[in-house]
């Protein structure tokens, strides 16, 4: 069974899902939103993430680089990362502590014992455990599939953090260890979902769908950006969208647009598209809450 990577745990988490929760985070991703807000998930390989302020080009990792991806030139670090296989011999090395591995590999034994360090917390506010990523829904289906039951048989709530492309076959092997599936609606139409997001949008909805049909929970979650949703006629046509085919909503959260994981794409050496991307006010949030309420959303946040 192959074991996918693990790029972060987050304890005491209250943004994903009823109560506080140990939200699980798997590297990993079919989609390529130019606002991610962790580009370190979308690949599913390990990878270096770089602290470039924190580097004083000392050359310690350009000795111990087993592959040669490390170099000073003028004085400053360069890095190619076409050589680099995110080993982590310079990480042990660096005297700066500038560069770290985003990726662990967990046995699900691992993970649950993790889960289970937090117990308490979990029966005293109603939480549990969610898996998010990148998108845990295309890891490899016999470990995830494994990890869900393990924790439903322990009595655990488990979410799962979805952008819903995926195989449905994948959603049907978890279904019966599922509390909630936390779901991301980002565009309607085909052309601007692909021009923003890298796929169009046909298999996303269809497995919506499909996950209502076969009587999932469901939390619909929007991304929302000015520039690309943030609109009335957008949050009118998710509406119409639910409605038409009575996707049965627990609640619906609208999330506004933030642009706190762009330092990670300098990490990266990647290129974030700042000028592209607007954060809506308040006063636009509140109107699109509204809109929902309306038409009979009452579970509605602003929010995660």
């Amino acid at each position: 069974m192959d074991t996918p990577y693990v790029f972060n745990i987050q304890k005491f988490s209250v943004h994903d899902g009823d109560g506080i929760r140990t939200s699980i985070f798997f590297k990993g991703c079919p989609l390529s939103c130019i606002w991610c807000h962790n580009p370190e998930s979308q690949r599913y390989q390990k990878e270096l993430m770089l602290f470039h302020d924190r580097c004083t080009a000392c050359g310690a990792c350009v000795k111990r680089c087993p592959t040669g991806a490390n170099a000073i030139t003028d004085g400053k670090l360069v890095m190619d990362r076409e050589k680099c296989t995110a080993c982590g011999v310079c990480t042990d090395w660096c005297l700066q502590n500038a560069r770290e591995i985003a990726g662990k590999e967990y046995t699900i034994q691992e993970l649950v014992k993790e889960a289970d360090k937090d117990r308490m917390f979990y029966e005293d506010s109603g939480g549990g455990i969610t898996l998010s990523g990148g998108e845990v829904m295309c890891q490899n289906m016999d470990y995830i599939e494994k990890l869900c039951r393990v924790l439903y048989n322990k009595g655990y709530s488990v979410n799962i953090d979805t952008c819903g492309y995926a195989p449905y076959e994948n959603f049907k092997r978890i279904l019966p260890y599922v509390d909630t599936f936390l779901y991301d609606i980002k565009a309607l139409d085909p052309e601007v979902h692909k021009h923003f997001i890298g796929v169009d949008n046909e298999l996303i909805l269809e497995n919506l769908k499909k996950l209502s049909a076969d009587g999932a929970t469901i939390n619909i979650r929007i991304p929302t950006i000015e520039g690309v949703n943030a609109t009335e006629e957008f949050m009118n046509g998710v509406i119409d969208f639910l409605q038409t085919n009575q996707i049965s909503v627990k609640q619906v959260n609208l999330l506004p647009y933030h642009n706190t994981g762009m330092h990670k794409y300098r990490k990266l050496d990647r290129p974030y598209e700042e000028d592209i991307l607007k954060v809506p006010d308040k006063a636009r949030m509140e109107l699109f809450k509204d809109i929902f309420m309306k038409h009979g959303f009452s579970n509605t946040k602003i929010g995660g």
